[in-house]
C-alpha cells in the first residue's frame, strides 16, 4: 500500500521534472507565473526552468529511497531520503534567493 502511495506522489514530480528539464514549463513555477510581465522579463525562463528540474530530479531521488525502504523494509533508508528532502529544500531555497542567478 505504502509503495502505491509513493509511486503516486512520485509520477508528478517525474513529469514536472522531464518539463522543467527541457527549459519549459517555467509558467508552472509558483511565483514566477503570478509577476508582472514586466518583472518576468528580467529572468532567464530557461535556466530557471532546468534548474527547477534538476530540483525536482532530486525529490523523486528522495522518493525512490521510501519505496525502496518500503520493498527492504530499513527504516535507514526512509531517513536518509527524509534528509536529503530537507538539505535538498534548504538548498533550493538559498540558492534561487541569492545572488541574481536567473536574472537576465
Amino acid at each position: 500500500m505504502g509503495v502505491l502511495v509513493y509511486l503516486i506522489i512520485m509520477l508528478p514530480f517525474l513529469i514536472f521534472a522531464i518539463v522543467l528539464s527541457q527549459g519549459k514549463g517555467a509558467f508552472l513555477l509558483e511565483g514566477f507565473h503570478t509577476m508582472a510581465q514586466e518583472d518576468k522579463e528580467q529572468y532567464d525562463e530557461k535556466a530557471l526552468a532546468r534548474f527547477m528540474g534538476k530540483m525536482m530530479y532530486g525529490y523523486c531521488f528522495c522518493v525512490l529511497l521510501w519505496i525502496l525502504n518500503e520493498f527492504f523494509h530499513t527504516q535507514w533508508l526512509f531517513h536518509v531520503g527524509l534528509v536529503l528532502f530537507v538539505a535538498l529544500t534548504i538548498f533550493l531555497l538559498i540558492y534561487a534567493n541569492t545572488g541574481n542567478r536567473f536574472k537576465k
